[in-house]
């Protein structure tokens, strides 16, 4: 039976795709993977790719959103930051996937990224290796989740998913607020909260 997977597929992407918090990608395979019987290592293949292209997805089109929402001066400080990140060599793929072996959301790693129009393509490879890690190991441990289902609907709001999405807002917020040339090329801290249209 083939449809549970294009499910999980598109469920997945669909997660992935929004730029605000949502439920991880991991919830929707372990959701599909224990109503259906699905075998976890198609779920985890099917479902991080579909998390990629998402994730992928959303670092296109975040530069027109900020475009419409973000004054044009910090746009350029954004891009700029951007520049330096894709000159940095394996620094950033490195960190991309140390982040996403944490328990942390990736929606503010790929708004930022895309925000600042860093190269997707150089960071996917290292997100797509970090994210199927992270995803076995919550979809392994899936059938606790699924026969503690209430636990779970607790468990979404804990001192540990409420640090995570703070911890997202943060980066975020260091993206959009710290004036990124003046710090680069004059090595002073400055920052700026007239960010918005």
């Amino acid at each position: 039976m083939i449809w549970p997977y294009v499910y999980v597929f598109f469920a997945a992407l669909l997660v992935d795709l929004v730029p605000f918090f949502g439920p991880p990608a991991w919830i929707v395979m372990v959701f599909f993977q224990m109503r259906y019987h699905l075998d976890i290592w198609m779920v985890l293949v099917v479902g991080v790719i579909g998390s990629t292209i998402g994730r992928y997805t959303l670092s296109k089109y975040i530069p027109y959103l900020s475009d419409k929402i973000i004054l044009p001066k910090k746009n350029e400080d954004i891009h700029f930051i951007g520049e330096k990140l894709g000159n940095a060599g394996w620094k950033v793929p490195a960190f991309v996937f140390l982040y996403t072996l944490m328990p942390l959301p990736s929606t503010p790693l790929f708004t930022a990224s895309g925000m600042a129009r860093v190269n997707a393509i150089r960071i996917l490879p290292a997100f797509f290796i970090g994210k199927f890690t992270s995803d076995m190991v919550m979809v392994m441990t899936g059938d606790y989740f699924a026969t503690n289902a209430t636990d779970i609907a607790h468990g979404m709001l804990t001192w540990k998913s409420i640090t995570g999405s703070l911890l997202g807002v943060m980066i975020i917020a260091v993206f959009l607020f710290i004036d990124w040339r003046k710090l680069l090329q004059d090595k002073k801290l400055r920052l700026n909260f007239h960010v918005w249209k």
